[in-house]
């Protein structure tokens, strides 16, 4: 995330050089078909392509005719998009030409000004040498080996808890009662935050990656400076009396402890998205994709010790995230293309991820995929995401409880998925739950 994660991002209208696809396209008229847009106006930040899972074809298109694909957008100034999984590694793991310090995802031109009411926030994801080191040293306690050892059996009880509250044999939201609850009880147990209100980290969480046209800029304001009143409440307190949780962390750090407020609020929402958006779409993301293939969910019911390797596919297959962005540091060539410096790249991990170059039928969920954990969704290098074995853990948990209860989590209609073309996932997963058999 970055400042353009908490301003409006670009709208529909924003979108391309002036081709149709991207300017004159209605809302419910249908996307077109990927060979029969000019190359050079594909644009993949546009939602709706996300939002109706018409992302596929695009991609592909990409990969094959141009894998370094140079876009303009009025919004934004010339960007590049990566789409194979070489060059999207070989840019996520060059820090020093590539930096992280101009934002995550895609904002305003460098050098312009932001738009007005947005939020000069700054979070060590944004961040390069030696800050981010030292800002992200400060919270890794909490996802250390001892420290997930422990937690495990809280996340345990907290599955077994939530699946034994679903109803049986009708249908509900998966999304809702399963995917947000899960990872909002641990996002409030990661910050000792008031359980009670836990589904405030939810929508703060939202309102950080709203999509444009959800809400204003003075709604987004106005909630997310919430936040940072509560937490700043809470970050004094822990001054006092400190704990093991990650506010604590960031109030006796040195290099976090003298934090201004919008960087204290950056990190805050670094952390709460990182915890709740990727592992919660993970998670319902592997419900669908079990659904869509049948054979593999047989597969699981054979052979339940498949599920750690199970988790990585699945977050493969899903990408919950759906890039991230980089800015050159100098004038080079990836692909071919010359890259100037101060240049826009994003890393489209959703493509690499489907890369046949790497992931024989890539497409398909594979389980037992020998492969699976190459996969891109936490990146690599420096900016490898932090709680990457949390997630891994709280989607290998929740299955293993999955398994023992039901035969089958039955996907009973069209998924609801985000307007977005960051963040990759759902809002809504009806199912029905079909017991395990005597």
């Amino acid at each position: 995330m970055s400042e353009s994660a908490i301003a409006p991002q670009p709208t529909t209208e924003e979108s391309g050089r002036g081709g149709r696809f991207y300017v004159d396209l209605k809302d419910g008229e249908p996307i077109p078909n990927a060979y029969d847009v000019p190359l050079d106006e594909i644009n993949m930040v546009f939602p709706r392509l996300f939002q109706e899972d018409a992302i596929w074809s695009y991609f592909e298109r990409l990969r094959k005719e141009d894998p370094v694909h140079y876009n303009e957008h009025s919004a934004t100034g010339p960007y590049w998009s990566l789409t194979r999984y070489a060059d999207i590694k070989a840019v996520d793991t060059d820090h020093v030409r590539f930096s992280s310090a101009n934002g995550i995802t895609i904002g305003p031109k460098i050098g312009t000004p932001s738009p007005e009411g947005a939020m000069p926030i700054q979070m060590f994801i944004a961040m390069d040498q030696p800050r981010h080191d030292e800002q992200r040293a400060t919270v890794a306690p909490i996802v250390a080996p001892t420290s997930l050892k422990t937690m495990e059996a809280t996340i345990r009880s907290r599955c077994e808890t939530i699946l034994d509250s679903l109803p049986i044999g009708e249908s509900f939201n998966w999304v809702d009662r399963v995917s947000i609850e899960l990872t909002t009880q641990m996002l409030a147990t990661l910050f000792d935050f008031p359980f009670e209100d836990r589904r405030k980290l939810t929508r703060w969480s939202d309102v950080a990656t709203a999509p444009p046209g959800t809400l204003t800029m003075e709604q987004r304001r106005e909630e997310l400076l919430e936040c940072l009143e509560v937490f700043t409440r809470l970050f004094e307190e822990r001054k006092k009396n400190p704990g093991f949780d990650l506010i604590s962390m960031l109030a006796h750090g040195e290099a976090t402890k003298n934090m201004q407020p919008f960087e204290f609020l950056g990190n805050l929402m670094l952390l709460i998205v990182g915890g709740n958006d990727t592992t919660r779409n993970s998670i319902s993301g592997g419900v669908l994709a079990l659904n869509q293939f049948p054979d593999q969910y047989a597969k699981l019911r054979e052979n339940v010790a498949i599920i750690p390797n199970m988790v990585a596919e699945i977050i493969r297959w899903q990408t919950p995230l759906a890039y991230m962005r980089r800015t050159a540091n100098v004038d080079c060539e990836i692909g071919g293309k010359k890259i100037k410096k101060g240049d826009q790249l994003l890393m489209w991990y959703v493509s690499g991820n489907r890369d046949e170059d790497v992931f024989e039928n890539a497409n398909e969920l594979v389980i037992d995929r020998k492969n699976a954990r190459q996969h891109l969704s936490f990146g690599f290098g420096l900016h490898r995401c932090m709680g990457n074995r949390l997630a891994e853990m709280q989607l290998r948990v929740i299955w293993e409880e999955i398994m023992k209860r039901f035969d089958r989590v039955e996907v009973v209609g069209e998924p609801v998925r985000t307007f977005s073309s960051f963040v990759k996932g759902y809002t809504e997963l009806p199912v029905v739950l079909h017991p395990k058999r005597a």
